[in-house]
Parts: C-alpha cells; sequence; structure tokens
C-alpha cells in the first residue's frame, strides 16, 4: 500500500476499530483476570504472542532483523513493557475499567511534558500547553469523582497512572535509541520475548497462578494474543506506514472515552456526569497535545 498524504475513508475506519478494539481489550483483560492470575496471564499472553509472531514471519517468509545490534535497548524495551503490564494487569485487577483507562491513556501528557526537556524539536507550544493543563485537570477530577472513586481503588489507580509512565518510557526509548531503526516486527519481539520470561518468573510474586478459569476467560486470552498482543500491533504498524502520524494522533483520544462507555456498558461500572465531564477534558486535550503544525507527530501505540 502506497504511502498517503491524509487520512482517508478507510484509514478512518481503520483507525475507529483498532481503537474500538484496544476499548474493549480493557474489559476483556479485567473478565480474564476473574480465571487467571493477573501477572500470570500477561505472561502467558506475551509468551503465546511470540508464538504467533513466529508463525507470522514464517508465513510472510521474513527475518528478524537487527536484534543483535539493539541487545542492550531491546532488553530495555522489553523490560519497560514488562514493568507496565504488571502495573496495568494489577490495576484492573483491582479498579474500575473506567479509571483505568482514564489514567492508563493519559500516556501523551507526560510524554509530553517529558519530551519538553529531553527531546530536541519538542517544546510544548501554546496549544500544547492548553492540551496538556486541560488534560491534567481531567486526570485529577477523574481521580476525585465521588461516584467512581466509591467503585475503585487508590493502589489501582495508582498502578494504572504508574503504567502510563511505563508506556512513556517505552517511547522514550524508541525515540532515544537504535531501536527505532527496527522493523516493526523486530521492535514486537524485543516487547514480547522479554516481557514472556520476566512476567511469568515474576507471576509467583503475585498469587495464584489459576483462579478457576472456564472457556470465557480461555477465550479472553486468545482475543490478547491474537487481535491486540500480536496482529493487533502489527496492524497498527502499518497504518503508521501509510498514513501521517500527526492524522492518527487525532485519533488518539477515542480509547480512553470508548473504554469508559464499555466499562459502563459491559460492567456496569458508575459513570456519572463529572467523570463523563473529566473524561471530555482528558479527551480535548489529548488531541490539542497531538496536534502539531510543522511536523509530524510521534503516535507511541501499545499492545494493551
Amino acid at each position: 500500500m502506497d504511502r498517503k498524504d491524509a487520512i482517508d475513508l478507510t484509514g478512518a475506519a481503520s483507525l475507529v476499530v483498532f481503537a474500538t478494539v484496544l476499548a474493549f481489550n480493557q474489559v476483556v483483560i479485567k473478565v480474564t483476570n476473574g480465571g487467571f492470575g493477573p501477572v500470570f496471564a500477561a505472561g502467558l499472553r506475551s509468551g503465546l504472542a511470540l508464538l504467533v509472531l513466529g508463525v507470522w514471519l514464517l508465513v510472510l517468509g521474513r527475518r528478524l532483523e537487527g536484534v543483535r545490534r539493539t541487545l542492550w535497548p531491546g532488553l530495555l524495551l522489553g523490560g519497560l513493557f514488562t514493568i507496565e503490564f504488571i502495573f496495568l494487569f494489577i490495576a484492573l485487577d483491582l479498579t474500575t475499567v473506567s479509571r483505568v483507562s482514564i489514567l492508563f491513556y493519559s500516556m501523551p501528557i507526560w510524554l509530553a511534558l517529558i519530551a519538553h526537556f529531553v527531546l530536541p524539536g519538542e517544546t510544548l507550544s501554546w496549544r500544547r500547553l492548553l492540551g496538556l493543563l486541560l488534560a491534567m485537570t481531567g486526570v485529577i477530577w477523574a481521580l476525585f469523582d465521588p461516584q467512581s472513586r466509591e467503585a475503585g481503588s487508590l493502589l489501582g489507580d495508582v498502578l494504572a497512572l504508574s503504567a502510563a509512565f511505563a508506556w512513556a518510557g517505552i517511547a522514550l526509548t524508541v525515540r532515544l535509541t537504535r531501536v527505532s531503526e527496527l522493523p516493526a516486527e523486530s521492535q514486537l519481539f524485543w516487547q514480547l520475548s522479554v516481557s514472556a520470561v520476566g512476567l511469568l518468573a515474576a507471576a509467583p510474586l503475585f498469587g495464584e497462578f489459576l483462579r478457576a478459569p472456564t472457556g470465557v476467560h480461555v477465550a479472553g486470552l486468545m482475543f490478547q494474543v491474537i487481535f491486540v498482543a500480536s496482529l493487533g500491533y502489527l496492524f497498527w504498524l502499518r497504518l503508521m506506514a501509510v498514513y501521517p502520524a500527526s492524522d492518527i494522533a487525532a485519533f488518539s483520544f477515542l480509547s480512553p472515552v470508548l473504554a469508559v462507555g464499555m466499562g459502563w456498558l459491559l460492567l456496569d461500572e458508575p459513570v456519572g456526569p463529572g467523570f463523563l465531564g473529566a473524561m471530555a477534558l482528558v479527551a480535548v486535550g489529548i488531541v490539542l497535545i497531538n496536534r502539531r503544525r510543522k511536523r509530524p507527530a510521534q503516535v507511541p501505540q501499545n499492545v494493551a
């Protein structure tokens, strides 16, 4: 597929579908945690997704490129990925999908703030600064929303926010190291291979492996493996290769908005007017943060 200068109907539809899959995945993780220990489930997901990646490469006749020359940054990338998913999966075990989604998808806020100081050409403009302030206000509002807070957990909230910082660290690692030179499959290999080992090794520290899993829990795990952690990520990177990153960034607010809606619709989570107002501020803030005039935005996406 040729490179395009703007988002067309196919691209817009693809981005909406992908954002919906990511939002639904937050619900799926929470449900799957009912049958598997959170960290053990995350490790299984990475291990099985690594197998899917291997089959994908075999079918297409491709090889992993550049893995040897990126050993240390690759290990850092995979290590941050491991930490992120320990935090995220446990957070979804403790608090609501709605709260986790607002906090986890606040990552562009923290990335923009850090990048202002460490990345050339990433100085905060007045528009992006306004977006930063709006989104941060929304996050704080969501944290203290009384109706949502009663159904949540302070520890879960802290872990969700920590997962967002780990995700920002992944984005910075990709920007600042030779990992950026790797093709999509090799980047994914580092994330999945290191996290599969790290998460499964850490799983005994976080309680039982199994919580009487049923077919629903196994199906949820396989959904994550196939549609998010392996082929979903490759699909996202394919979109990045075809469409301008700055245009893609405009769709980044959809996942937290949809996840909040799905938490309310599918899990009967409390979502009052105050929480909806907080979500709106975060969504508008993310759009403003990602809008740029002179250069395309880098939109680091995660396999969550």
